[in-house]
């Protein structure tokens, strides 16, 4: 990744913010279920109890999570085209002198074959390069390597 905030799709944009509503809606629901810590209850009571505080807790943390995503994306302008960031369309020439243009994004997309995430393999090899330089990185068949071609936005 880059030092400063790492631009952000419009797709990835909107799943992060579906995601958000579904985890603010997830956490009311869970936060209505704690009771008032002055209720008087039994072992298994306060157990159950402690289970639904951490659920709501973890759900806090996601949500911060995505709001300072959403925050830090909303200042990060368009992506690079000199450099390999996050929304940036990438050409990539392999060993066996196939070439490929990838999408780098944040979050698989199964209606995207040309994704990468900034986090698999290439795409954390791909990071912070520039057309020409070779990336080393680990494929399922073992270590390899990829020159970049060209970068775009």
């Amino acid at each position: 990744m880059t030092d400063g905030p790492e631009p952000i799709s419009d797709d990835a944009l909107r799943a992060l913010q579906r995601e958000l509503a579904e985890l603010r809606s997830e956490r009311g629901t869970a936060a209505a279920t704690l009771r008032d810590p002055d209720e008087v209850g039994d072992r298994a009571d306060e157990a159950d109890e402690l289970r639904r505080a951490d659920e709501v807790a973890r759900l806090d943390r996601r949500i911060a999570d995505i709001e300072g995503r959403i925050a830090a994306a909303g200042v990060a302008g368009p992506p690079s085209s000199d450099v390999v960031g996050v929304g940036s369309t990438v050409t990539v020439r392999f060993e066996d002198g196939a070439e490929s243009t990838v999408h780098v994004g944040e979050l698989a997309d199964a209606d995207d074959p040309a994704l990468v995430t900034s986090d698999s393999p290439l795409g954390l090899a791909l990071m912070g390069r520039h057309a020409g330089e070779t990336v080393s990185y680990r494929a399922p068949g073992g270590p390899t390597t990829a020159v970049v071609v060209s970068v775009g936005a």
